[in-house]
């Protein structure tokens, strides 16, 4: 069976071969030629003969040809299955490579829809890719951060065995392939080697791919690995308006924007959307050049094509400076290389005069170079930002074009006092002052990243009138300031000619250098624009990284919080309007009281003990909470109540204090039966009523005791009884004959005084009351003597 089956793969790889055409030979390519070569062929011959734009009548058979000759040498697999063994036909290819086992299994690959449509094949799948690519943390760190700034780098993150890793290995190469070329970075990380790295940069699934574009993670989270997907990521996560569309209305206002200190460059293509190429090098490029994207194919670039005669179906680079009559530099190709677009746009990415605002821009324009035969000079004008220094910048800047010194050896550039005090104070030597050195040139040599020799030319001042800017006397102070400085340039770059001064950078991580320097950044960007910037970071990468099956919990999340919020605001709001409405009652009141003060008299509730308000008044008090109760008659009731009613006035606030009256004909049996519980006797009591008159209860409920007042009670005249017993012990002492005078008890009518207030023989009506504000303020402290009970006895109303 198998002899068989390899005399069929034999035969069919023979009719394929007969039928076949040489897919170099159609494209007209060499058997070397790269993958680059092989795709310019390619358009340059789909163009020629595409059936809309070829008339030959065998035009739509050669585009087949050459179509089908292109996706062969384009694929890498398929090309070296070709060079090896002649093979065209895809279908030979995998029948060659693998025995037919569809008479063992059914099974159908669920990863077929992903990866293509051919069964698995560890043979075909170069797993080493990965491990030969494969980087640390650390490099992480160290390498591919500070890189992804300029350049995006795409990380795949793998672990050893897995199957789906397995199985994009051979797309992942194909996108190493197709986007190496634009400047793009790839390597691998071991997801099992590097648990930290991958929880940091969000990796939900293996395999995965991340880019790390300046500085930030992005996670392509598409389940097909192909290149035109990844392209269109990149896109997506690019910069806004890293190129910005010019037409014939918008050009003169884009060369004119070089005083932001950048350069300008034109991309002129015959398409609407530019290539990811040139987005790139945009990304690259764009803290020093500008970048405009003008569409060939549209009617409002036609002035632009006429005015720099570009060819419509060609990709064009323009390079501006401070003069945008003329490009400084032009490439025109139908695909412009990345490196030549690096090239040409880092030999003039700087303006002929640039303005030393950061230290990338100092590094730049006044590199390193030790070595003292190869010194790099740079010529520095001191200026202000100020539209009266044009001429002086502009002098300068005339000077620099017409300079006979090669730019690698010495470059010219101007700064801002103002901005950089703190460089220029550091240059200036003697304590010079920063006012002398305005419109002043200084010749600045790095010897290394920390050093710094100069010499101010301090015979050349920049100051120029406008008012002579076009006569004769202006050309020859020209002549002469350049004169000047061509002659101190020389002098300097001599090998045995060394610079008078020396300064010492200051390095960010020493703040101890305080003679050092170090140009302040003026491109920074503010506090509020970090912070939105910042903002619009995680929005993305909540809108990246938060799925069908985290929506739910977060919509609940975020809907109990505003519901907590919004039942607080509510709450809070009706407690403000009830403030405001009790303010309101309160002033009323006030206004009120302000009237009629004379005849206000505030309330105070005295309740009538009755059978039907005896539980309420004594047996169902809570705890804490006691009743007083005044025992009247029909005819001491005016006089008593009134009496009461005043002693007890300043405890009127206390909410556990309640004030009543009981008349003694409907009550003496209550009260009879009250005393009788308190002194344990079974004997029944008789009690006169007319004796009970101005007696003061106080009974806790919940306690079930109570404490009495009456004029005639012992504990009612213990107060009076102590003063009596210090004024005999005053009297009886013979050195001091004059205390019983003090007190008003002379000689020897003292003991009858003594016996007249202990005991008072008559004791009126109006009187029973008097003791009972003292009463009152033992009964609070708890001096008063208790009369504990069972139970309370029963209200039976005569």
């Amino acid at each position: 069976m198998v002899h068989w089956l390899c005399l069929a793969v034999f035969v069919t790889v023979l009719l394929v071969q007969c039928d076949s055409k040489d897919p170099y030979g159609t494209l007209g390519v060499e058997r070397k030629a790269t993958l680059q070569e092989i795709r310019r062929a390619y358009k340059q011959l789909a163009k020629e003969w595409h059936p809309d734009k070829s008339k030959h009548p065998e035009a739509e058979q050669r585009f087949v040809e050459i179509k089908q000759a292109y996706e062969l040498l384009s694929d890498s697999e398929r090309r070296k299955a070709y060079d090896q063994y002649g093979i065209t036909n895809e279908d030979a290819i995998v029948n060659r490579e693998r025995p037919d086992y569809t008479t063992y299994s059914r099974f159908q690959d669920p990863f077929e829809h992903f990866y293509g449509a051919h069964n698995f094949n560890f043979h075909d799948q170069d797993i080493s890719l990965y491990h030969r690519l494969s980087i640390t943390a650390k490099y992480y760190e160290t390498n591919i951060v500070p890189k992804s700034r300029q350049t995006p780098q795409i990380l795949m993150f793998y672990a050893d065995w897995c199957f789906d890793c397995m199985k994009a290995a051979n797309s992942f190469k194909k996108m190493i392939d197709t986007l190496e070329p634009y400047g793009v970075t790839f390597a691998t990380i071991n997801a099992g080697h590097e648990e930290q790295l991958v929880r940091r940069t969000g990796v939900h699934s293996l395999p995965c791919i991340v880019m790390v574009l300046d500085g930030h993670n992005y996670i392509y989270r598409e389940s097909v690995f192909n290149a035109q997907h990844l392209v269109d990521f990149i896109r997506q996560k690019m910069p806004y308006k890293l190129l910005t569309p010019v037409t014939d209305d918008t050009l003169d206002a884009f060369l004119a924007g070089w005083t932001d200190n950048r350069a300008r460059a034109l991309i002129l293509e015959p398409r609407v959307q530019p290539r990811l190429r040139y987005l790139i090098t945009a990304f690259h490029f764009r803290e020093r050049v500008a970048f405009g994207f003008v569409a060939l194919n549209g009617r409002s670039t036609r002035h632009i094509q006429e005015r720099f005669k570009n060819h419509p179906s060609l990709d064009t680079l323009l390079l501006f400076n401070e003069f945008p009559q003329r490009p400084v530099a032009s490439i025109s190709m139908s695909d412009i290389p990345t490196l030549t677009l690096n090239n040409v746009i880092g030999v003039n990415k700087f303006l002929v005069l640039p303005r030393l605002s950061s230290q990338p821009v100092l590094d730049g324009v006044c590199p390193v170079e030790w070595n003292r035969p190869r010194k790099r000079l740079c010529v520095v004008l001191v200026t202000e930002n100020t539209s009266l220094h044009d001429g002086a910048r502009q002098m300068l800047r005339r000077i620099a074009l017409e300079s006979s010194f090669s730019r690698e050896r010495v470059r010219f550039a101007y700064i801002y006092r103002e901005k950089q005090d703190e460089f220029i104070g550091a240059l200036s030597q003697n304590n010079q002052l920063l006012q002398d050195a305005l419109l002043k040139l200084v010749i600045l040599w790095r010897r290394d990243t920390k050093h710094i020799r100069y010499e101010w030319l301090h015979e050349v001042v920049l100051q120029v009138d406008r008012a002579s800017a076009e006569n004769e006397t202006h050309d020859q102070f020209f002549n002469s300031t350049k004169h000047k400085v061509d002659s101190a340039i020389q002098r300097l770059l001599r090998t045995s000619e060394a610079l008078s001064y020396e300064a010492e950078v200051k390095v960010l991580s020493e703040a101890s250098a305080l003679d050092g320097m170090d140009l302040l950044d003026e491109h920074a960007q503010c506090l509020a624009i970090r912070m939105l910037n910042r903002l619009l970071l995680a929005i993305e990468f909540m809108t990246d990284n938060v799925g069908q099956e985290h929506i739910l919990p977060a919509l609940s999340v975020i809907g109990t919080i505003a519901f907590i919020f919004i039942i607080g605001y509510l709450m809070s709001y009706l407690l403000r309007l009830e403030e405001e409405d009790i303010q309101q009652k309160q002033g009323k009141n006030m206004e009120s009281m302000n009237g009629k003060a004379s005849s206000y008299i505030p309330e105070l509730r005295l309740h009538e003990l009755r059978a039907e308000k005896y539980n309420g008044l004594v047996r169902l008090l809570k705890p804490g909470c006691r009743t007083i109760v005044l025992l009247t008659d029909m005819q001491s009731r005016p006089k008593l109540i009134s009496a009461f009613h005043k002693a007890v006035w300043p405890y009127r606030k206390n909410k556990t204090l309640m004030f009543a009256h009981m008349l003694i004909e409907k009550g003496i049996g209550w009260y009879a039966e009250l005393l009788r519980l308190s002194l344990s006797e079974s004997r029944e009591m008789k009690i006169n009523p007319r004796n009970c008159i101005g007696t003061v209860i106080a009974l806790n409920g919940h306690r079930k005791y109570f404490c009495m007042y009456h004029a005639k009670h012992p504990e009612s005249n213990r107060g009076a009884k102590r003063m009596i017993k210090m004024t005999r012990h005053l009297t009886s002492m013979p050195s001091d004959p004059e205390a019983g005078a003090f007190l008003g008890m002379e000689s020897s009518d003292s003991e009858a005084s003594m016996s007249d207030v202990s005991e008072p023989k008559i004791l009126l009506e109006e009187n029973l009351l008097d003791g009972l504000p003292n009463w009152l303020d033992r009964l609070f402290e708890g001096t008063t003597h208790r009369y504990y009970i069972n139970y309370w006895p029963d209200f039976t109303s005569k």
